[in-house]
C-alpha cells in the first residue's frame, strides 16, 4: 500500500502549462503502475496516462496525446504529469493512483485496478 499527496493544480489560460506532481510514500514504489485520472463536474473518472514501474513504458488517452507527458523519479517516489497546451476541457480534479502489478501484468486505463488514490488537485483552464 502506497500514500499519495498530489500537487501542482492550478488555474491556468488556455494553451498554458502545468506540471502535476505525486509524492508517494512507502519502500515498494518502484514496483507500482502509477497512473493519472481526472474527473470533471458531473463525469465519470477517466484515464490520462500511465507509467510502467521501470518507466520505460508510458499510455496515454487519446485526447492528452502529444500534449501531456507523464514521468516517474523512483529515487525520489515521485511521478509528474506534465500538461501542456491546456484547453477548458481539460479542467478537472487530477488523481494519482498506484496499481500493484499481477503476474507482472498490469491495465492501464482501468480504475478498478488502482487499489490506492490521492486526493485530487484541480485544474481549471477557463474558457
Amino acid at each position: 500500500q502506497v500514500q499519495l499527496v498530489e500537487s501542482g493544480g492550478g488555474l491556468v489560460q488556455a494553451g498554458g502549462s502545468l506540471r502535476l506532481s505525486c509524492a508517494a510514500s512507502g519502500r515498494t514504489f518502484s514496483s507500482y503502475v502509477m497512473g493519472w485520472f481526472r474527473q470533471a463536474p458531473g463525469k465519470e473518472r477517466e484515464f490520462v496516462a500511465a507509467i510502467s514501474p521501470s518507466g520505460g513504458n508510458t499510455h496515454y488517452a487519446d485526447s492528452v496525446k502529444g500534449r501531456f507527458t507523464i514521468s516517474r523519479d523512483n529515487t525520489k517516489n515521485t511521478v509528474h504529469l506534465q500538461v501542456n497546451s491546456l484547453k477548458p476541457e481539460d479542467t478537472a480534479v487530477y488523481y494519482c493512483a498506484a496499481q500493484a502489478l499481477v503476474y507482472s501484468a498490469y491495465v492501464a486505463q482501468d480504475p478498478l485496478k488502482y487499489g490506492d488514490w490521492g486526493q485530487g488537485t484541480q485544474v481549471t483552464v477557463p474558457s
